[in-house]
């Protein structure tokens, strides 16, 4: 058993060096050897672990100062052009969108996230959402009008990748309208996406920047499943979603889950 364990790690190791030499080297040299030594010694242990219990089922992302750089309230007019540039090293694409003056672009590691997702290698089975607590009808208007500009890929915007993980069906919980009828993702947000992915919560993780209120910590604290008292893994993103945070809540997540099994 001991063996075959290790020949998979192996070769699961193999192909995410293989993809890391395209995306992120960061990725293979940190995570996935913790990742990995995390899987292999559960797995001894128990028998019961395979390495897709390490990746969450749902990636949900808070939107303002968190996956872009922008708060919505604060934009005075709808999107009205596009900033062409690098994705990344994957070509050019959309990178900004013009309110006004206010040009609003994804975190790096938003994008990197993102793009991760949308290739399908790292990450098998996992798929994404948002929730967004925008102040306003006119904020969601232009989050919503914006996620449909922004590029991952050149041609594929995120909206499109949003849309791709669910056949087309918005599960997406933005701003504060009915059904939202609280800024409280712990009493609104999350339980209808709960509802509409049918998705655990302690498969979820969840990134917030949790700048005006902690997010985090309340939906932690109040989303648990009853059978075992576990919730939602969560990061606080204060400047932003870079490539530590993502990293890091990746790490999050897996030492949650590893928890589960001692």
């Amino acid at each position: 058993f001991v063996l075959n364990q290790q020949m998979k790690i192996s070769s699961l190791r193999t192909a995410f060096v293989a993809s890391s030499r395209i995306r992120s080297p960061y990725y293979c040299n940190r995570f996935v050897d913790c990742h990995l030594q995390m899987s292999s010694s559960s797995s001894m242990e128990g028998g019961r672990v395979s390495m897709m219990m390490m990746v969450p089922e749902l990636v949900v992302f808070d939107l303002d100062a968190c996956l872009w750089d922008q708060e919505m309230y604060e934009m005075g007019a709808m999107p009205s052009s596009t900033v062409m540039g690098d994705l990344n090293g994957r070509g050019e694409g959309v990178i900004g969108v013009m309110s006004g003056r206010n040009k609003i672009s994804l975190h790096k590691g938003s994008l990197m996230a993102l793009q991760e997702h949308a290739d399908g290698v790292l990450y098998g089975g996992m798929k994404i959402a948002l929730a967004s607590s925008a102040d306003t009808p006119f904020a969601e208007q232009v989050g919503r009008a914006t996620l449909k500009l922004l590029e991952v890929v050149p041609g594929m915007t995120v909206w499109d990748l949003l849309m791709r993980d669910w056949d087309g069906v918005d599960v997406n919980q933005i701003g504060r309208q009915p059904p939202l009828l609280s800024s409280n993702k712990a009493k609104s947000h999350f339980p209808l996406i709960r509802t509409a992915t049918g998705i655990r919560y302690d498969k979820m993780l969840f990134f917030d920047d949790c700048n005006w209120g902690d997010h985090c910590g309340i939906v932690a604290a109040s989303c648990k499943e009853k059978d075992n008292g576990m919730g939602v893994a969560t990061t606080r993103t204060p400047n932003g979603l870079g490539e530590k945070e993502w990293r890091q809540g990746l790490q999050v997540y897996a030492a949650q889950q590893t928890s589960q099994l001692n």
